[in-house]
């Protein structure tokens, strides 16, 4: 299956399913891998409302705000992020975070 095709079938999937957090979530990794920011950060902001990430997607969210010059966005982001890994228990992840916030 080709980008477009994936691209075209998660956002079939999500205008079949809106409130499938992990559909948004899929679509919104395919959007990023096509550089369409604004519409991954929506995608990416309503799996965030929906279902409680671990860290991972607040780190993605925070990574689109600073493509789309967001800087305040993407702080916000990534300090949930860091929450949010602390909760699971991710100090990994919480590392990763924590260096792209020190970059910003």
């Amino acid at each position: 299956m080709t980008a477009p095709d994936r691209l075209a079938a998660m956002r079939q999937m999500v205008a079949k399913a809106p409130d499938n957090a992990l559909a948004r979530f899929g679509l919104a990794n395919e959007l990023l891998k096509a550089g369409e920011w604004g519409e991954a950060r929506t995608h990416l902001e309503a799996y965030l409302a929906r279902y409680d990430d671990e860290g991972n997607g607040w780190l993605r969210l925070g990574e689109t705000c600073e493509r789309l010059g967001d800087p305040a966005a993407a702080r916000a982001a990534y300090e949930r992020g860091i929450a949010a890994a602390d909760r699971f228990g991710h100090p990994g992840m919480r590392a990763d975070i924590e260096a792209r916030l020190d970059e910003l």
